[in-house]
């Protein structure tokens, strides 16, 4: 049975590489370039729209850990990532070129996949299987085909997207290379500011012009990706809390630790162009080439891309969707990726690689068992699935999602570090046993 995937984001890709390399014919659409979003540049696959991040590669973090668990189970888009990765610190970045062509010629190389570059504006059950990856950009034909079959309207929350300038154009002099604590290599650009240059850069945010909200939208921002200027109206100090924390940013050039800073990440492999980390913002282009060149050492920085804001789509998850990513009414439909109710890069990726494997499965008239909830994926997957409905909000991986420990470690272990090492040490234990399942009994790749 031949298995449709629709969305040639990060979820799509991923979940077709997996489907294919089970040994399943895919049709893998991508609406780009005959139509396109309001937020992407490129028809590439796996384009990052937003940041260059896939988040911590700190050992005994969520975000590592979930990581860790992708590359035992063999994830596609994963390999790629390390293969395309930039210098940051403690945080896996790639380039985001190189990413995408490295997506690309995995989808070529696989013969399986059949890729068809049209919009798909209509969904049947009867149709044989599907995973939507449509991504939070979903278009209003198809999203009015989703909210049919789910009989519920769609959420909205909106994202922003970071600015980035060209290396070049920062003046090395104002600057300094370091890790927050040291950790890692020193791969970011710190941009060091005195109390009075905080001051004078904080009253031009909060004052600055915004790009006029429509009739028809309803700002209504994820918490964890707030514009910079909706951060700094929550008060005076909440840049220096956040995205410019100076805390383990020590300037090596004084030996002290500036009132803030604001950090560059590298874009890409050349180390050509850097993002302001945490800067996404929904000011007029304008107003953001006058403030952000207030940061020191960006006076006369040349902005390759300014700051945008996008509407994201997602589902009532834990009204529709199954642990395995399927449609509790119609089973032959998964969703994976942001549009299923996750946030960020490998969360979708993560998503990606279950629904190709679930739906792989699926089409082979095997059950697999869900990925189980003291992993990572199965955490990530026992949020999107059991959360209260009415106030369900996309999540990224963290240890909140996680299986707590039981109340008597706890109290035994009061060093946070160690207690989240045990339930990194436990989720990995969990994820081989399940791994080692499914590859005893394994989905056909003939």
């Amino acid at each position: 049975m031949r298995i449709r995937v629709i969305g040639g984001g990060l979820a799509g890709p991923e979940a077709a590489l997996t489907a294919a390399r089970l040994g399943c014919e895919v049709d893998l659409y991508e609406m780009r370039p005959v139509r396109n979003t309001p937020a992407h540049q490129t028809s590439d696959f796996g384009e990052l729209v937003c940041s260059n991040s896939l988040k911590s590669e700190s050992e005994n973090t969520a975000p590592w850990l979930l990581k860790q668990e992708m590359r035992r189970a063999g994830s596609p888009l994963l390999a790629c990532a390390d293969a395309s990765a930039v210098p940051a610190g403690h945080a896996l970045a790639v380039d985001r070129v190189e990413f995408s062509r490295l997506i690309e010629a995995a989808i070529a190389a696989e013969p399986r996949i059949h890729v068809h570059r049209e919009e798909v504006t209509t969904l049947d059950p009867e149709d044989g299987i599907t995973i939507i990856a449509s991504g939070p950009l979903t278009s209003s034909a198809l999203s009015g085909e989703i909210a049919r079959l789910t009989g519920s309207e769609h959420l909205a929350f909106y994202d922003s997207i970071s600015p980035i300038v060209e290396a070049d154009s920062i003046d090395m002099e104002r600057v300094y290379f370091a890790a927050r604590y040291d950790k890692g290599t020193a791969d970011y650009i710190n941009c060091p500011m005195t109390k009075e240059e905080y001051d004078a850069f904080y009253d031009a945010l909060v004052a600055a012009e915004q790009v006029k909200e429509k009739e028809w939208e309803k700002l209504d921002y994820f918490e964890g990706c707030l514009p910079i200027e909706e951060t700094a109206r929550r008060g005076r100090d909440t840049l220096r809390f956040g995205p410019m924390k100076p805390v383990g940013l020590r300037d090596p050039r004084t030996g002290k630790t500036p009132w803030a800073v604001v950090q560059l990440r590298c874009e890409n492999l050349r180390a050509d162009s850097y993002n302001l980390v945490g800067f996404q913002n929904h000011l007029k282009y304008g107003e953001q080439a006058r403030i952000l060149r207030m940061i020191p050492g960006l006076e006369n920085a040349k902005f390759l891309r300014y700051g945008q804001i996008h509407r994201n789509t997602y589902i009532q998850a834990p009204r529709v969707l199954t642990e395995t990513l399927q449609m509790r009414q119609y089973p032959s439909i998964f969703f994976a990726g942001q549009i299923s109710g996750v946030e960020g890069y490998t969360e979708s990726i993560a998503t990606g690689m279950l629904a190709g494997l679930y739906a792989a499965g699926y089409a082979q008239g095997t059950l697999l068992a869900s990925a189980p909830r003291q992993t990572a994926l199965g955490s990530l997957m026992h949020y999107i699935t059991h959360a209260e409905g009415k106030r369900f909000n996309p999540a990224n991986i963290t240890f909140d999602l996680l299986v707590p420990l039981e109340e008597e470690t706890r109290k035994k272990i009061r060093d946070k570090r160690e207690r989240h090492r045990i339930q990194c040490e436990r989720a990995l234990e969990a994820f081989d046993q399940w791994w080692q399942s499914l590859t005893a009994n394994p989905v056909s790749a003939t």
